[in-house]
């Protein structure tokens, strides 16, 4: 028989207590020393701080790529099961719904995205989820335009403001998203009007993104137009005497068109269990405002207070149903704005 001296049985009652210790332990991300796989086509310089933040506090080691949304997904259905991602982090419900209906997100059950999220701002069955909000709303010049004249996004086709409306183009997701939610809302035949008045009352072709819109409008072409909030805070941000002011329309109606930027876990992720607890963290108090202020985004969650900034432009009543609807009706959507002459 095999005989320890003292010191060797001492080791290794040692060592069985620590291997029990470490059994019965609850697996975290530090005691697990995970590593997910990230696609994101939220910009590095918007993500990165956030998940380095959730690093530093859990232990959990990341890899991030950046890349078009377009890009992004059409890289997850050709990998397959062979994905290395785990989470995948997109702007516009309406990409996120289209990442669901082509398989390459996985549906998940969680109490903390039901509490933290509000029920629109997220898929039904669990895909995907909002981290936050952005509003697109109207956008005037305060030298011209006197708030009490504006109402809602319909009432910008009518007469008055015959030349003197500006949009971007509907190439973008983030009209396509709104005019699809107009559908949901007025139907088919009433949205066709809105967008046929829209148009006859342009005052320039149609421009490439909200900056110029907004450039427009502060430089007399235009006297309204329709644009994210982010992008007339960053404008502001730079030159803050510029002729511009916000207006909240349909208060007393649907309310706001808002979108989100969102994420869900990968069908394939190696490491389901650790992506959805950095999307629930991601859903909390603590990193709401770490994702959305930078980008002078609200937070989805409507426990956290906005940014400062975010928070002069007031509140306003926001439109309610399911975002998914911006992905069910999208390509009815381009299909009229299309047959209405929107370019």
């Amino acid at each position: 028989m095999c005989r320890l001296n003292v010191f060797s049985r001492a080791c290794l009652s040692l060592c069985c207590l620590l291997s029990l210790t470490y059994f019965f332990l609850p697996r975290s991300p530090v005691f697990a020393a995970e590593k997910i796989v990230i696609y994101s086509a939220r910009n590095e310089h918007l993500i990165k701080p956030v998940l380095d933040r959730y690093a530093k506090e859990t232990g959990l080691q990341y890899e991030l790529f950046t890349d078009k949304e377009a890009a992004l997904l059409v890289r997850l259905k050709a990998e397959g099961k062979n994905s290395p991602a785990d989470l995948l982090i997109t702007v516009d419900a309406g990409n996120l719904w289209h990442a669901a209906r082509e398989g390459v997100l996985k549906a998940v059950d969680s109490k903390i995205l039901k509490t933290n999220i509000p029920a629109h701002l997220r898929d039904a069955e669990g895909y995907w989820t909002g981290l936050s909000i952005r509003a697109r709303t109207i956008v005037y010049n305060s030298k011209v335009v006197k708030p009490s004249v504006l109402s809602s996004y319909e009432a910008l086709g009518d007469p008055a403001w015959k030349k003197r409306l500006c949009l971007r183009t509907s190439n973008k997701v983030y009209n396509q998203s709104m005019v699809a939610m107009m559908i949901h809302a007025l139907g088919e035949k009433k949205t066709e009007a809105v967008v046929r008045a829209w148009v006859a009352n342009l005052a320039t072709p149609v421009f490439s993104n909200d900056t110029q819109v907004l450039e427009a409008i502060a430089a007399g072409q235009c006297d309204v137009g329709i644009v994210n909030t982010y992008y007339y805070g960053r404008l502001l941000r730079d030159k803050p005497k510029l002729p511009l002011a916000l207006f909240w329309p349909n208060q007393n109606g649907r309310g706001v068109h808002v979108n989100i930027s969102g994420a869900g876990v990968t069908r394939h992720s190696k490491h389901p269990e650790a992506a959805l607890r950095l999307l629930e963290w991601l859903s909390s108090a603590e990193a709401q405002n770490l994702f959305a202020d930078d980008n002078l985004e609200y937070p989805a969650n409507p426990k956290v207070k906005s940014a400062p900034a975010v928070s002069t432009w007031g509140a306003f009543k926001q439109d309610q149903a399911n975002l998914a609807k911006a992905g069910e009706l999208q390509q009815a959507a381009i299909r009229l704005m299309d047959r209405m002459g929107y370019k």
